[in-house]
């Protein structure tokens, strides 16, 4: 494009839209353009219509872009309608539409759907509301010629070029590439067009809502959502609250005859005011004739009447204990996504309703994605639905499932291969208890949340796990002495008092995790509890109590028996209330049988107290002599996995140390490391040649018939096939094709891969030293 030079008889602008040139209401240039400021206040005619329209000046114009020169179609565009909005006055600009609603252009019999006057642009604005007001001017008030009445935008871009073509008027055509806004649903272009809405007028609102926040009374977690929350409210526009749609609740406004507007709770209100209006007029000396009264046909956004929720569901206006006693709530659980769509616009609307904040603290989940990081979307068709999570789906109805329906059906079959490629088999069903479980253990505070479908078998697992260890419980302790009587003795172990004071930790984690709305942290302590130590460890401590070992391989008294039942229904009963907000179905299920031998009774675990952590029952002298313990077991288990020891052969232990700290231990050491006996060693160990692992202090051998050059050589194969393995999934992963290519997934296993070869590795080169 060329530039003007001063005293040109014409400007040059550029579009890539030319039918709108029929709209033009103005040509602006940047005022500080030396080119153009002698121009300013003059007109031009506009090609086509013959209408003569000003130069004006406004500083977002770009001098450096095209000619400097940039056409302004208000009605079209939404950059130009800011730069209307600036100059209106100024200049005295109209705004009309050249466009119906089905995108053709206007005519003397079809007006366009806009009802801004067409002479006088002044824009009324009332505190809240902006109304309509005004008429759309026909074609022949703008200068449309009628070769264009009707027609097709698309249409009337080729022949406005024609035209433009013939005349001589157009100096130049340029390939552009721009990005297009088309619906979503339909896939049609969506055409900038100005219409008649209603709007509310945001200022005072978001200054309130931001003022609650500043002061505290509303508090977001995390933290950092409160600066989203911020910068919308500090950047926010009037709101638009008019949509076309079937349903909603509709705009109270009624039209009379001349287009007036009148707004009211009821059409008997709007009618109040209208006659009032005709009153005043008549009274002027206006003659007017009586109307009947027209609903406006828009319904409010659907997220106006969300704003209403906090309280319009609790009776208001009217007061009421409801809504003395809800608002504001407590929490609002909600995503990221829909900070500004629905929170802040709760905030905003209940307050000056209200006078009260709609909630205390508003908690932001993540998104769920999929196992790659996708945004599931039907789309996609990589949504997994929770119930089939639950009861489980054939891969036939899944495919059927996931291409039924969709916006482009052509991605039917890609999406029926990726479905039968990654769901070969369908998906299980894993249960409600363990879907929950899932989701709460991904429910860290962060955007996003990759969802693995092998997470719910983990959960299923542990659901199983707990379901085994209360049968364990009942099969030992129904029918018998739990320690309900507290006039009977009882002799509590260090493993007794170790779970004990464990189960104050967890719930004091678990309380923690609550507060701090980490719901990842209380599935984590809740799955370490019950798994890792009540079923792992204390379960298998009880077995060798209940089982007649006591201290010193004594025979167990009966007061300490009544302990390990006493502990063993007591911890339990309180586990399943404490995991009850996670797994509630299990747990309910579980709790009716356990609660009556740990002295409980009630409806439902749910309406009994949760658990408290009680400080003066954690006793660290117990925690220390089970992790002491706990290493131990696990030192003579990884010896006989060393030395491929079969899990039926038992073996005796040699165990260098003091015979007073480690002579407890050794019913529990025979039991779960399976020995035949362990000897406690004061002085050193003898030279048998075999593998010695040390625990602090201690030193621990198998004592067993090694051939010490056979398992060398074994282990020098092993170690040779192990550093060719590394190798390879080095070269992979060294291999930039082959990272940047193959599925996340697919190079997320080779690293594992890598890193367990690396530890296997580690162990076999730290045997070889040992029988060296």
């Amino acid at each position: 494009m060329a530039s003007c030079a001063p005293g040109a008889a014409f400007l040059i602008v550029a579009t890539t839209r030319p039918e709108t040139m029929l709209g033009d209401v103005a040509v602006a240039v940047h005022p500080d353009d030396a080119r153009y400021q002698h121009l300013v206040g003059q007109r031009v005619v506009l090609p086509l219509t013959h209408r003569k329209i000003p130069i004006i000046a406004d500083e977002s114009v770009d001098p450096e872009f095209g000619t400097g020169c940039v056409k302004i179609t208000p009605a079209h565009d939404f950059n130009d309608y800011q730069i209307w909005l600036r100059n209106k006055d100024k200049y005295n600009l109209p705004i009309f539409s050249i466009f119906t609603l089905d995108a053709k252009i206007i005519n003397d019999d079809v007006r366009a759907s806009v009802t801004q006057d067409f002479k006088n642009v002044a824009e009324r604005e009332p505190e809240v509301i902006i109304g309509k007001t005004g008429s759309q001017p026909l074609a022949i008030d703008i200068g449309i010629p009628r070769e264009y009445y009707g027609l097709d935008r698309y249409v009337a871009r080729e022949k406005v070029l024609a035209n433009l073509q013939d005349q001589g008027l157009i100096t130049e055509v340029k390939m552009h590439k721009l990005m297009v806004p088309r619906c979503g649903r339909t896939g049609a272009v969506v055409e900038p067009m100005l219409t008649d809405q209603w709007f509310v007028k945001m200022d005072t609102l978001a200054k309130s809502a931001l003022d609650v926040v500043t002061r505290g009374e509303i508090k977001f977690v995390p933290e950092n959502w409160t600066t989203t929350y911020n910068q919308w409210l500090n950047n926010i526009q009037d709101w638009c609250v008019s949509r076309q749609l079937w349903w909603g609740h509709r705009i109270p406004a009624w039209y009379d005859s001349e287009g007036n507007a009148y707004v009211g709770r009821s059409k008997e209100e709007a009618r109040a005011k209208y006659n009032q209006t005709l009153l005043e007029r008549m009274r002027a000396g206006v003659k007017v004739a009586p109307s009947e009264l027209r609903q406006d046909e828009d319904v409010l956004d659907t997220w106006f009447s969300s704003a209403l929720w906090p309280f319009s569901t609790l009776g208001w206006p009217a007061d009421n204990p409801a809504l003395r006693l809800y608002l504001p709530s407590s929490v609002m659980v909600t995503g990221f996504d829909i900070i500004f769509f629905w929170v802040a616009r709760m905030v905003m609307l209940t307050l000056p309703f209200t006078g009260k904040v709609p909630f205390r603290e508003v908690y932001i989940t993540g998104l769920v994605r999929d196992g790659e990081g996708q945004k599931m979307s039907k789309s996609k068709g990589n949504i997994l639905d929770p119930l089939d999570l639950i009861d489980g789906i054939g891969l036939d109805a899944l495919v059927e499932k996931r291409t039924s329906n969709l916006m482009n059906p052509k991605q039917a079959q890609a999406i029926a291969a990726a479905t039968r490629r990654q769901f070969s088999n369908g998906i299980p069903a894993f249960g409600t208890d363990a879907v929950r479980f899932t989701f709460a253990s991904l429910a860290s505070h962060g955007r996003d949340i990759k969802f693995d479908l092998s997470r719910c078998d983990g959960y299923r697992n542990f659901c199983n796990k707990l379901w085994n260890a209360t049968r364990f419980v009942l099969m030992n302790c129904d029918g018998k002495d739990t320690g309900i009587d507290e006039t009977l003795p009882i002799e509590l172990s260090a493993a007794d008092r170790w779970i004990v004071s464990r189960l104050q930790r967890a719930e004091a984690e678990a309380h923690q995790a609550f507060r701090d709305y980490r719901f990842d942290n209380f599935s984590r302590s809740i799955y370490e509890f019950v798994w890792d130590e009540y079923c792992d460890w204390y379960v298998e401590f009880a077995k060798v109590q209940l089982g007649g070992q006591g201290a010193q391989g004594h025979a167990s008294s009966e007061p300490r028996q009544r302990a390990t039942r006493r502990t063993l229904t007591r911890v339990l009963e309180t586990m399943l209330r404490l995991a009850h907000p996670v797994i509630p179905f299990i747990t309910e299920e579980l709790w009716q049988k356990v609660a009556p031998l740990a002295g409980k009774t009630g409806p439902s675990v749910m309406l009994a107290r949760y658990p408290e952590p009680q400080p003066e029952k954690i006793d660290e002298r117990a925690e220390e002599d089970i992790t002491l313990l706990k290493e131990l077991t696990n030192a003579c288990r990884t010896l006989r996995s060393e030395m491929n020891v079969a899990p039926s052969q038992k073996l005796p232990l040699l165990i260098q140390g003091s015979p007073a700290r480690l002579a407890p231990f050794v019913p529990y050491l025979t039991a779960l490391a399976r020995l035949s006996e362990v000897v406690i060693v004061e002085g050193a160990l003898p030279a048998a040649g075999a593998p010695v692992s040390i625990v602090g202090e201690y030193r621990l051998m198998l004592k067993i018939e090694v051939n010490m050059s056979a398992e060398r050589e074994r282990l020098l194969k092993e170690r040779l096939r192990l550093e060719g393995e590394i190798a390879k999934a080095q070269a992979k992963l060294g291999n930039a094709g082959f990272v940047e290519r193959a599925p996340p997934l697919i190079v997320a296993q080779e690293k594992e891969r890598l890193a367990r070869f690396a530890a296997t590795l580690d162990k076999i080169t730290e045997q070889l030293q040992k029988l060296s």
